[in-house]
């Protein structure tokens, strides 16, 4: 008798598995980082072969701490690093390429280009996105016009795009799909048909044969192999899309905001896709088999928990991303100073790829508590800016904000959250939202959960911040923060 869904998170940093009980509960879970891979500047790669290793060792490790048996895993879910770009050859499942991730910015160039018919937003009324380094399309261009005899190949059906979703999903099964969430931060599929647009495809250079098959984000793709053998794969969503779904945002007007690498906004908008006029994106939310999709509103941020693990890794300020919040703890405020964390550009809402990072108000006062904490309250201002324009897109005014993610156990961080925002901040029980939605995507595919109602039994909260600090001091603070942002634009020509 199933006991288990198993949920499969291949995220930016690391992978994971989750085995997930009946009440929505963590069983067993086994994680393992990879490496990031820098080739130059604002170039950001993953290596694909390892990532399929490393899911396969996280699936047994998990397996293992449970002392689970294949049958009592009713279905397994996966959920991936949005944008994240992988060609490979359809025969040896040879990666062509390493994977090129979606923060990275080599891309500009091909985007800059294609802005010069129609502009920025050329695409976005079929797309519902902007013309950006961060999405799919142009990476795949890119592979195609610099690894040689590639174009040549992928016109000729022998090679295969994929997120990250698809390049798992075809490991484990052969079948080479992708669902509507992922489907839809490509840069390469119309919203409202749910289907690859070949005018788009065309203006890009990009072979439809290539491309996976559109699925909904909840039925059997396949049954696996290896190590979860004949276990059926049944759910796939995007990790922001996963969280929104996991934190059981089903109703138009509920949102959520999840803090891991980067730092994502969605608000569920229901069956009508809502275009953005203030520098959100508009996404698939999900679709559940044969039932009508669900859209979204996004304020994507490239840089919020990366930030840390800069300051860790590149300063050495800090031993571990945790100790972040004991160096933020030790001064008062920011002590002057904003850190704009724009590595990769910056994202929702200015779409500026050629703004990078900047430290701004520096003085001699200053010291490595100031600068631990300026990198925290990025993240909440970002936030706040991204907050701002969905309330203006979607004519909602946010009452309370749902939020998940590793750095929402970071207190500082979400107190000053609920301060800035002037709504208070609430934490799930399971904070380990993105692999929940993925297991419910996949549970509700088999039957081990039976409607979305039996999954908002399973919510529940954990910690609630409320905000506490005075009109005066959050319009000071957040002033101050626009005008760092300025400092950043226009840094490369």
């Amino acid at each position: 008798m199933p006991k288990y869904v198993a949920a499969i998170d291949q995220g930016t940093t690391s992978t994971r598995c989750i085995l997930f009980d009946h009440a929505g509960k963590i069983a067993a879970v086994d994680q393992k980082e990879h490496e990031q891979i820098y080739p130059q500047p604002g170039w950001v790669e993953h290596d694909p072969l390892e990532i399929w290793e490393h899911t396969q060792r996280v699936v047994r490790g998990a397996m293992d701490k449970s002392g689970a048996q294949v049958a009592e895993i009713a279905a397994i879910g996966v959920t991936n690093q949005r944008e994240t770009t992988l060609v490979w050859e359809r025969e040896t499942g040879r990666p062509v390429y390493n994977a090129i991730v979606w923060q990275d910015t080599r891309t500009d160039a091909i985007c800059n280009d294609l802005a010069k018919e129609g502009g920025q937003d050329r695409f976005r009324p079929k797309t519902g996105l902007p013309l950006a380094t961060y999405f799919s399309g142009p990476k795949i261009k890119w592979i195609l016009d610099n690894v040689p005899g590639t174009r040549q190949r992928a016109e000729k059906g022998e090679l295969l795009f994929g997120n990250m979703d698809t390049w798992l999903l075809w490991n484990m099964t052969g079948v080479h799909v992708t669902d509507v969430s992922n489907a839809s931060r490509t840069l390469l599929m119309e919203l409202k048909t749910l289907a690859w647009d070949e005018e788009i495809l065309q203006t890009l250079g990009i072979p439809l044969l290539m491309l996976p098959e559109i699925r909904s984000s909840s039925e059997v793709y396949g049954l696996a192999k290896g190590g979860l053998g004949g276990v059926p794969v049944a759910g796939d969503l995007g990790d922001q899309q996963a969280a929104l779904f996991g934190q059981t945002c089903f109703d138009p007007g509920e949102a959520k905001n999840t803090y891991g690498t980067g730092c994502f906004m969605l608000m569920n908008t229901g069956e009508k896709p809502v275009l953005s006029r203030n520098g959100l994106l508009t996404t698939l939310g999900y679709k559940i088999g044969s039932q009508p999709a669900v859209y979204a509103l996004e304020g994507s941020i490239a840089i919020a928990g990366a930030l840390v693990q800069w300051l860790r890794d590149n300063l050495g300020l800090i031993e571990k991303s945790s100790d972040v919040e004991t160096l933020a703890g030790s001064v008062e405020d920011n002590g002057g100073i904003y850190f704009v964390p724009a590595f990769s550009g910056l994202f929702a809402p200015y779409w500026r790829s050629e703004a990078r990072g900047a430290i701004v108000g520096m003085t001699r006062y200053v010291n490595k508590g100031h600068i631990a904490r300026a990198v925290l309250e990025a993240t909440a201002f970002q936030t706040r800016e991204v907050l701002d324009a969905m309330e203006k897109d979607s004519g909602v005014k946010l009452t309370t904000l749902k939020v998940d993610g590793g750095m929402v156990f970071n207190e500082l961080l979400m107190q000053f959250q609920a301060d800035i925002l002037d709504v208070p901040v609430i934490r799930p029980k399971v904070a380990e939202t993105t692999a929940l939605g993925a297991a419910y995507a996949a549970g509700l595919a088999v039957g081990f959960w039976k409607d979305y109602d039996e999954l908002r039994l399973n919510w529940g909260k954990d910690k609630e911040w409320k905000p506490s600090m005075s009109v005066e001091k959050r319009n000071t603070l957040y002033t101050g923060w626009k005008k760092a942002v300025t400092r950043t634009f226009n840094w490369i020509d």
